[in-house]
């Protein structure tokens, strides 16, 4: 798609969450122009400043739960996400909520 055929589409409507801790959700809601990336999103949010984050390669992201890299081009009605990284592995997660549950007889 070229600039002019993506300018005739329109702004997309489009959304960048992030959560910083659990059930806490930061989310903003964007008019891009066509042809916006992930990356250009992410810069138009406000989320990165507002929570510490730089825009590089470590910083993991993804659309409708699926990961992306930066330069994926937006469509309507996306929801970029900002994912944070584990503290825990989940199978070990597990294995520790299974061992506080008390013993059944």
């Amino acid at each position: 798609m070229d600039s002019d055929s993506a300018a005739a589409l329109g702004p997309l409507s489009v959304q960048v969450s992030y959560s910083p801790a659990p059930r806490e959700v930061d989310s903003v809601a964007l008019k891009m122009p066509a042809g916006s990336t992930v990356a250009d999103a992410l810069r138009a949010s406000g989320l990165l400043e507002r929570h510490g984050l730089a825009l590089d390669a470590g910083l993991s992201v993804g659309v409708w739960m699926k990961a992306k890299p930066l330069d994926t081009p937006l469509r309507e009605a996306d929801r970029v996400e900002i994912y944070r990284g584990l503290k825990v592995d989940p199978k070990e997660a597990r294995r520790l909520r299974y061992r506080k549950q008390p013993k059944s007889r």
